[in-house]
This record gives structure tokens, C-alpha cells and sequence, in this order.
């Protein structure tokens, strides 16, 4: 239990260290506009996708791949669908 305590404070971190990338361009240039909105979404995709990662592959080290591409590919169409509308749910972004 203790392992996957680490790994959930490296994945805090990891998710904060990410979130700083659009923080840190909204300094410098006015295409970047995130809202607190848009950061407690993106750190809630973030953290849950590293969560299931870390909760499917914590017993089957050979699936941890397949976990992965899958868990990734989810994330992606989530975060496509958010920001553009890609399917045209009642989520869409613009």
C-alpha cells in the first residue's frame, strides 16, 4: 500500500509540473486564456487517467502497455472532444 501512496504523490506532482506549462504561457503570449475552469478540468483528466493507470496496472505488470495506449487513447478523444468538439456532445468546446 505504501508503493501506491508514492506513486500517487509523483503523479500529484507530475500533473502540477504539467499544468505549469499553460500557466506559464498565458505569461507570454495572448493565445493561451485559460480559465480556473479550464485548469480544474485538465487536472482532473491529468489525475484521473495517471490514477487508473496506477490502480489497473498495480497487480498485471504485462498488460501495463495495453493499460496504458488505452488510458491515453481515452484521455486524447476526452480532451479533443472538450476543446473542439469533435463529436458534438453537449460538452463541446468552441
Amino acid at each position: 500500500m505504501q508503493d501506491v501512496g508514492k506513486k500517487l504523490i509523483v503523479l500529484a506532482a507530475s500533473v502540477g509540473l504539467i499544468l505549469l506549462v499553460p500557466l506559464a504561457a498565458m505569461q507570454f503570449t495572448d493565445q493561451v486564456a485559460w480559465t480556473l475552469a479550464d485548469f480544474g478540468t485538465a487536472s482532473v483528466l491529468l489525475f484521473g487517467a495517471g490514477l487508473a493507470y496506477v490502480l489497473l496496472t498495480r497487480k498485471e505488470r504485462w498488460r501495463r502497455v495495453r493499460v496504458a495506449m488505452a488510458i491515453a487513447l481515452v484521455l486524447v478523444i476526452v480532451w479533443a472532444e472538450l476543446a473542439v468538439g469533435v463529436f458534438g456532445t453537449p460538452w463541446a468546446g468552441s
